[in-house]
């Protein structure tokens, strides 16, 4: 952490825990069966990337997908399984991201999607009371709020040039190797949380104890 002012985290997978099989087990009992390859096909043809920037709506999603299934879904139930692999904030995370606000400016950087967002914040404020992500940052950035997404360079240049922030003092942390990539093309440092890593255990342990 040597020379680091600032810290960008991602979302899922670094503060919110996630398992995207989940999602999957509840679109099969739903009768789509292949749920795994119509996933994989419609990340093809950009479907998720535009939901992800924001170019098309909700709606306009769901009935995208629902051409592929065999039955017509409620969307109800569509959002319940599209969701059902965003699990818990460990309390653990965000009292580490209070405590590193009093040393660090600190964002956040997530590819997700509005179906997502209300969704997390539902579950943020069941947990801790607060109803939004902003309250441990100084500034949020997501995907489909801002147009643009990981790995792209240009995500993370804006929140430099937007924050005056120097990239070699700056902090990136993200599960995706992709994303740590795109961030180290414009020069920021960065530390991929891989698999069985935490933040708690494995980063922030002893700079936050006590």
């Amino acid at each position: 952490m040597d020379g680091i002012k600032n810290i960008i985290f991602d979302l899922g997978g670094v503060i919110l825990n996630i398992d995207y099989n989940l999602s999957v087990l509840a679109f099969k009992k739903l009768g789509i069966a292949d749920f795994e390859e119509m996933y994989s096909k419609m990340k093809q043809n950009d479907l998720f990337d535009k939901l992800e920037t924001g170019v098309i709506s909700q709606n306009d999603f769901v009935s995208e997908i629902q051409k592929h299934c065999p039955d017509t879904i409620h969307e109800s139930d569509f959002v319940s399984a599209w969701n059902a692999m965003l699990l818990d904030f460990p309390l653990r995370r965000l009292q580490i991201l209070q405590q590193l606000q009093l040393h660090f400016n600190t964002f956040l950087l997530s590819n997700t999607n509005a179906i997502h967002e209300a969704e997390f914040n539902k579950r943020l404020q069941q947990t801790c009371g607060y109803p939004t992500m902003a309250v441990f940052f100084d500034k949020i950035y997501l995907s489909h709020r801002v147009g643009m997404r990981k790995p792209s360079p240009e995500i993370f240049e804006k929140i430099l040039i937007e924050n005056n922030l120097q990239a070699a003092e700056t902090l990136f942390i993200d599960d995706s190797i992709q994303h740590i990539e795109g961030a180290q093309k414009v020069g920021i440092q960065t530390i991929h949380l891989s698999e069985g890593m935490t933040i708690e255990e494995d980063i922030f342990k002893n700079k936050t104890a006590g």
